[in-house]
């Protein structure tokens, strides 16, 4: 591993609510040169779902989403509060999002999703072995679903579709491990 080559002074805290903190802090960057860098910490890790049904199936969810201002597809996400196991996490947001029950789970990536300005971290799970069940969406949720193929969900991607880090990582290394 590197050495860190930035030295921290002192940080200030700029913002904070229930899901994320911001920070500047005073460093003397890689060249000695004194600077601020700001970061974003989040309170939750993200999870994300990729469900895969025994036809080659997945689903996406659709909604607005206001930091963008912009309509987006994506798996099924969500957050993972401190002291959750991320997997327990992840069976519930596919709950809540689709509706889908997996029986059989697999870790697929860990991912850094903004890592200039965030700690962000995020896992995805593969899904398998799916029940439909109902949908239980949060007071903040607007969704669309869209049961597609995975190869369909591929082309989004590859379309520029589908935007968001998270799904874009999942669904081309799903694509990679599924042709090996």
């Amino acid at each position: 591993m590197a050495k860190n080559p930035w030295k921290f002074i002192n940080s200030t805290l700029q913002y904070e609510n229930p899901w994320i903190t911001v920070e500047e802090h005073n460093v003397l960057n890689p060249n000695g040169g004194e600077g601020i860098y700001g970061k974003v910490h989040f309170k939750n890790v993200a999870v994300g779902i990729v469900p895969l049904d025994e036809d080659g199936n997945t689903w996406l969810v659709g909604q607005y989403r206001y930091p963008l201002n912009e309509y987006s597809w994506e798996i099924p996400e969500g957050g993972c509060p401190i002291g959750e196991q991320e997997l327990d996490a992840a069976k519930r947001e596919l709950k809540e999002e689709t509706g889908l029950i997996a029986e059989n789970w697999q870790e697929l990536l860990r991912i850094h999703t903004s890592n200039s300005v965030s700690d962000e971290r995020g896992v995805v799970f593969l899904a398998k072995n799916l029940t439909q069940g109902e949908t239980q969406f949060e007071e903040t949720e607007d969704l669309k679903i869209k049961k597609l193929t995975l190869e369909e969900a591929f082309q989004m991607v590859m379309n520029g579709e589908i935007t968001d880090s998270i799904s874009i990582a999942a669904l081309l290394k799903l694509k990679i491990i599924l042709t090996q």
